[in-house]
């Protein structure tokens, strides 16, 4: 158990099943990480190396650990920008290549007007060899989560 942690919660196996079935169903893929598991505030995932085991965090106030991976709501997996490139290479479904102007629209934090065929629930956005986000389909639209922090000035 990883001491000083108490704003974290240690994902159990039967919760990283959970996950593991959600990229499964979702994008049609075997998760490709065999580290630790954490939970933050509103269901963040964090990915995190189990060496971190043999830190001594008592007394630390650590407000960030691991890499960011994605959100659980609703039972589903909203992937961030570094979840979908762990995932994206791996997927067979759910991924929507864009290019030129709907890449600059994207980037800029712009929702997709585009009735994507096949998609379903949540997607994995890329360009090229590049993955850029996820999304989500919903009427005929991509919704974009890119946060402003993370987003260009108009291209």
């Amino acid at each position: 158990m990883l001491k000083g942690l108490s704003k974290w919660k240690v994902l159990n196996s039967k919760e990283v099943r959970g996950i593991r079935t959600m990229v499964k169903e979702q994008w049609g893929c075997d998760f490709p990480f065999d580290g630790g598991f954490l939970e933050g505030k509103d269901g963040d995932i964090f990915l995190i190396s189990r060496d971190v085991e043999k830190l001594d965090l008592q007394g630390l106030n650590v407000e960030s650990l691991g890499l960011y991976f994605g959100q659980v709501r609703n039972d589903e997996l909203r992937l961030s920008i570094e979840g979908s490139q762990v995932i994206g290479k791996a997927a067979s479904r759910n991924v929507l290549e864009v290019g030129g102007d709907e890449f600059a629209q994207w980037i800029s934090g712009n929702d997709l007007e585009k009735d994507y065929a096949g998609c379903s629930g949540y997607v994995i956005v890329k360009r090229g060899t590049d993955f850029i986000g996820c999304g989500k389909c919903k009427d005929g639209r991509i919704l974009n989560f890119v946060p402003k922090a993370r987003r260009l000035a108009r291209l």
